[in-house]
């Protein structure tokens, strides 16, 4: 059985431990889109690892990791990653990791133009800065750099060439930059292709001809699906396309090959950086859940905000990602509230909305429309059956369900591997 991951909010949302938690029964695990401005945090035992670039699934023995032509690449962290790894004991080699020679490569400029752009604008993107939007921007415009590129000389020297010709005028002349040596980063970048090249090949044709051997496979996405390019809360989004359809363009595999798609869910909800968040808590609430949660940034470390489920913006996930069953993250984590809210609409001006809005400005000035229900008052990570939870716990789960219109398979309460529930 093929299966597909995407984070139903904003990101962060707990893919990291549900697809460490997968990946244990399927034999290869692939990733399909964004870069390093993604983490995944996976607990194991006392041991805590947390994944930017390489699918957490490489913690399991004898597992296959992907990444896919969708995903953009920062070399020197996607090596820093490998002997991290190699330090604790887990060794990475050419048979358990396959990367996409059409994946586009994370360029220095591409890290200062992300910065120098964002410190130009008046309404901040609130971007990581890891140059993950000028890299997809220089795939579409036709002047990308790809992992093949960097085992090939000729190639890589007339692009680097190519783009630095333009960079550098841009770099001086708009942002009073010094700009970048053609010989400097040729000669760090081949280097990184001379590393990686035993990793390097063509992972549509892998993926495709493992699954015509029945091998099973993963398909895990980065962020959410309110940070889609197309579908996101624009502009505060991320530069490609984290909904599920992002997976057959980011793999080179068929949409009918998919079997079955997860949502992952937190029990409530947050976002890193700007944009509109019409269930955001009041400060005192936020920061009690956020320390409890540990809701902080697994790249950047930023605080992120939090606020009340909200139903409306997950049920739309659940439409254009065509969900089969959801995993419920952290629900531990509202454990001491007396009362819970789920957002069930939202007004502005005088109308209601049941439906996720387009028009950026109802999002942002909207107000929601909430349920309320008593909390469960009690520490649950020692719970490992449905029914052995509190009643109320079990009422919320199940109106989530009404709301949404899917089924909840998985309850995580808590963040090592073995805190989960599997109904």
């Amino acid at each position: 059985m093929n299966i597909a991951v995407v984070g139903s909010q904003w990101g962060d949302e707990g893919k990291g431990k549900l697809i460490d938690i997968l990946s244990a029964d399927t034999d290869i695990t692939a990733r399909y889109q964004g870069g390093n401005n993604a983490g995944h945090t996976v607990v194991v035992g006392d041991e805590e690892y947390v994944f930017h670039l390489l699918p957490s699934a490489i913690l399991h023995k004898g597992k296959v990791c992907v990444i896919g032509n969708g995903v953009v690449v920062d070399p020197k962290e996607l090596i820093k990653e490998i002997d991290n790894l190699a330090s604790r004991g887990i060794k990475v080699n050419a048979a358990r990791l396959k990367i996409s020679g059409h994946a586009h490569v994370v360029m220095p400029y591409h890290r200062i133009l992300d910065g120098l752009r964002e410190s130009k604008r008046k309404n901040k993107i609130g971007t990581t800065g890891r140059g993950i939007g000028p890299c997809y921007a220089d795939k579409v415009s036709r002047c990308g750099i790809r992992m093949i590129d960097l085992v090939n000389p000729r190639i890589l020297r007339s692009k680097l060439e190519d783009n630095l010709r333009e960079k550098n005028e841009i770099f001086k002349e708009v942002f009073k930059n010094p700009g970048f040596s053609l010989e400097n980063i040729y000669k760090e970048y081949f280097s990184y292709g001379r590393k990686l090249a035993p990793y390097i090949c063509d992972t549509a044709l892998y993926l495709n001809r493992m699954m015509d051997r029945s091998k099973s496979v993963l398909f895990e996405g980065a962020q959410g699906t309110f940070l889609d390019i197309d579908f996101g809360t624009y502009p505060f989004v991320t530069s490609s396309n984290s909904i599920v359809g992002g997976l057959c363009t980011g793999s080179g595999v068929g949409p009918t090959r998919i079997d079955r798609v997860i949502a992952c869910v937190k029990a409530y909800t947050t976002r890193v950086g700007e944009g509109p968040f019409p269930t955001e808590f009041s400060s005192n609430l936020k920061d009690e859940i956020r320390a409890k949660g540990n809701e902080f940034g697994s790249t950047t470390g930023r605080p992120r905000r939090c606020g009340w489920f909200d139903s409306v913006l997950v049920r739309y996930s659940i439409i254009i990602n065509n969900v089969h069953e959801l995993a419920i993250m952290k629900l531990d984590v509202l454990g001491d509230l007396e009362k819970i809210k789920i957002c069930v609409g939202y007004r502005h001006k005088g109308k209601v909305y049941k439906d996720f809005p387009m028009d950026f400005d109802v999002l942002d000035k909207a107000q929601p429309i909430y349920e309320e229900m008593d909390g469960w008052k009690k520490d649950i990570s020692g719970v490992r059956s449905y029914s052995k939870l509190p009643v109320n716990a079990r009422r919320y789960i199940e109106r989530l369900e009404s709301l949404l219109k899917v089924g909840v398979k998985y309850i995580s309460i808590g963040t090592k591997r073995a805190e989960i529930i599997i109904r």
